[in-house]
């Protein structure tokens, strides 16, 4: 029987989304990501006749960028957890790094919902009837100095006056004055319009007396670096954000006070824990596929490789991983969207689990191609550096996970 769906309780309207999906991401995203990730110059992934430009835009005008906003905003609430697990997944299989531009790219109007400012509000409509990627959004919280830091949002570390935020805002009268740097891992840094910037309140004297603002980036006094050359997720721009005495409106900061913000904090790192779980989860299922469908048709010792006892054990306990994984990502997002609270240590352990597991399987899988594995005229050796960089985006993972056994062991 090979690969079979477990789901049977998935609804015709579930099949359906998440086959369409598959094909959207697999013709148009993941040709287009492997093209740019060849680009040598990442200024060339997002020049005026990239190829970036024209998948964002098919990718607006069918939606997938205001698929978790209300009607009331022009949104397509789609309030069916499973289905939007569905989405994403099929988005980390077929280009992760263009799933991350994605979900980074709603994320300063996810906030502005948040706020009565009328100003904000109509961002908001505006986003979600935008089909010509007018407007991109991205999640400027990591410094040069403040990368994991911002993950000890409520323990006594983050009274640490050595870990006070390398961005700050003082209010001055009705607009908040900021300033600092944001590092060169902003997803979307160098091309949004908008961003959801984090950082710290004067006087501030610590990580907990934080806040989250709306900051349209064509402000004076907002400057960017150089689109970031990495190693992996070579279609995700990433770049520096620099902010001298950048003046905003007093209601454009979202949130001001302690309370608020570890409230919005952990919310916001549980859905991105999750999501990451997700969609890495799908990375992995790619992984494994590309190794399945190699070994079925590459012949040595006289025979197709899968006929070989190492192959058949190594490809079966890629599958076993890629099943666990995503047993468990489905569980938390599902939980997740039902609840109030949801569970951080649980979207912690999927985020490690997925990222770590989309590695192991690339890497195995590169074992099963042997030479080939390695040559760019395969998809695996992509898969395999965007896995890599998955274990450390979004938070390391081996900080995530003492955050999430404090919360293990609080329970």
């Amino acid at each position: 029987m090979g690969l079979v769906e477990l789901d049977f309780n998935l609804t015709d309207e579930q099949k359906a989304i998440r086959d369409e999906a598959r094909r959207f991401f697999m013709n148009v995203w993941r040709p287009a990501a492997v093209q740019m990730d060849k680009f040598a110059d990442p200024q060339d992934v997002i020049a005026e006749d990239s190829i970036l430009w024209d998948v964002l835009r098919q990718t607006y005008k069918l939606g997938y960028h205001k698929r978790n906003f209300p009607e009331a905003y022009g949104g397509l609430a789609m309030n069916d957890p499973l289905a939007g697990n569905l989405i994403s997944e099929e988005m980390g299989y077929a280009a992760p790094d263009l799933a991350i531009t994605l979900g980074v790219a709603s994320f300063p109007f996810n906030l502005a919902m948040l706020s009565p400012n009328q100003e904000l509000q109509n961002l908001v409509r505006q986003y979600c009837e935008d089909t010509e990627v007018k407007l991109i959004g991205c999640w400027a919280i990591t410094e040069p100095e403040r990368g994991s830091d911002w993950i000890y949002f409520d323990e006594e570390r983050s009274g640490e006056v050595k870990t006070i935020p390398q961005v700050t805002a003082a209010l001055k009268g009705d607009e908040y004055v900021l300033n600092g740097q944001k590092s060169a891992w902003v997803s979307n840094g160098t091309i949004a319009t908008h961003a959801a910037l984090f950082l710290g309140i004067e006087p501030c004297h610590s990580m907990e007396n934080c806040g989250v603002a709306v900051v349209p980036l064509d402000l004076p006094g907002v400057s960017r670096g150089k689109p970031l050359n990495k190693l992996g997720q070579r279609a995700l721009n990433q770049g520096e954000i620099f902010f001298d005495d950048v003046r905003i409106p007093k209601d454009y900061m979202i949130c001001s006070d302690p309370v608020t913000y570890k409230t919005m904090i952990y919310n916001i790192l549980a859905g991105a824990n999750a999501g990451m779980g997700t969609m890495f989860v799908g990375t992995a299922r790619s992984a494994l596929d590309e190794a399945l469908a190699y070994a079925k048709q590459r012949v040595q010792g006289g025979k197709t490789i899968m006929e070989h006892q190492s192959i058949k054990a190594r490809l079966f306990d890629m599958f076993t991983q890629v099943e666990a994984a995503r047993s468990l990502s489905r569980r938390v997002s599902q939980y997740n969207a039902r609840t109030r609270t949801p569970a951080l240590q649980y979207s912690i352990a999927s985020k490690i689990m997925g990222t770590e597991t989309a590695f192991r399987v690339a890497s195995m899988a590169i074992q099963i191609f042997g030479g080939y594995g390695l040559s760019k005229d395969f998809v695996i050796e992509k898969i395999f550096r965007d896995a890599r960089a998955s274990m450390i985006e979004d938070g390391v993972n081996e900080t995530l996970a003492l955050e999430g056994a404090v919360r293990l062991l609080a329970d």
